[in-house]
């Protein structure tokens, strides 16, 4: 009975470090947009909750957010950019994976407002993706 149980303890002992390893193995790396949250930490740069409430500007960030969710080419990274309109204007942020999307976001935003002029992008292109097929004229950073 003693022997049994030593084995079962030695038999717990050898499946947790087992698992232990594994989930070390496994973890995965820091999101690569960590710094640009602590950029945004900086009182002078427009964050989300800096939003206004009046409904022109929640109707425009309704609308740019919806065209860049509709878009199923765009990354997972490009459909979870910040989208923050203040008075009409608005502010881009965030990774997105290739030059070429970043000028899809781009164009859509400013499509909805009326004028590339309202669009301040504060876009970072990651280089993590290659372009899938690049826009006439347009060569994507790698």
């Amino acid at each position: 009975m003693k022997k049994l149980l030593i084995k079962i303890v030695c038999m717990q002992v050898v499946l947790f470090g087992a698992l232990t390893w594994a989930q070390e193995a496994g973890q995965s790396p820091a999101p690569d947009n960590s710094k640009t949250n602590q950029r945004d930490r900086n009182p002078n740069e427009p964050t989300a909750d800096q939003q206004k409430s009046n409904k022109s500007d929640r109707e425009v960030t309704r609308a740019i957010r919806r065209a860049l969710v509709k878009d199923k080419s765009l990354s997972t990274y490009a459909h979870n950019i910040k989208v923050i309109t203040e008075n009409g204007v608005v502010t881009l942020k965030g990774p997105v994976r290739t030059q070429e999307e970043k000028q899809s976001v781009e164009a859509k935003a400013a499509e909805v407002v009326g004028a590339p002029d309202k669009i301040h992008s504060e876009l970072e292109v990651t280089g993590v993706e290659a372009s899938k097929k690049p826009s006439p004229g347009h060569t994507a950073n790698r």
